[in-house]
């Protein structure tokens, strides 16, 4: 499908821990700011937060991620990380993501991951149930 479904951010910092030789973030730092960002948003933009997945015997898996980098972020930094769904597929949906950095809103990382969704006891990839398409589709 592909119709625009709404842009969700959320804000956060730069941690020390976050920072590698080279004075910036650490490439794998990303990954972990976008997956808090998608709890974030999860639960107060799609008002089905991990929990609920996880309580319907359903949780999502990363199957592709891809990420751009355009320019490092360091120490104390504020950034938003925006993200939409993009594509909503029968088992899953890409959900398209920018890191920006604050206050002047370029881009640090951009890209995407496709996400299935699966059953937690199998592991196996199922069928997005009507409610989730409906509120991912907002």
């Amino acid at each position: 499908m592909s119709v625009p479904y709404a842009t969700f951010e959320t804000e956060m910092s730069v941690r020390p821990d976050d920072i590698d030789f080279h004075g910036h973030v650490h490439a794998s730092k990303y990954q972990d700011y976008l997956l808090a960002a998608r709890f974030d948003q999860m639960e107060r933009c799609y008002h089905m937060s991990m929990t609920d997945f996880h309580e319907r015997g359903l949780s999502w898996f990363v199957k592709t991620s891809h990420f751009d980098y355009h320019r490092g972020l360091r120490l104390g930094e504020r950034m938003v990380v925006a993200t939409r769904v993009a594509e909503i597929h029968r088992r899953g949906v890409r959900v398209a993501f920018e890191i920006l950095r604050l206050p002047d809103r370029k881009t640090a990382v951009s890209g995407w991951c496709d996400y299935l969704l699966i059953r937690l006891d199998s592991g196996m990839p199922v069928s997005l149930p009507g409610d989730i398409e409906k509120a991912y589709s907002a």
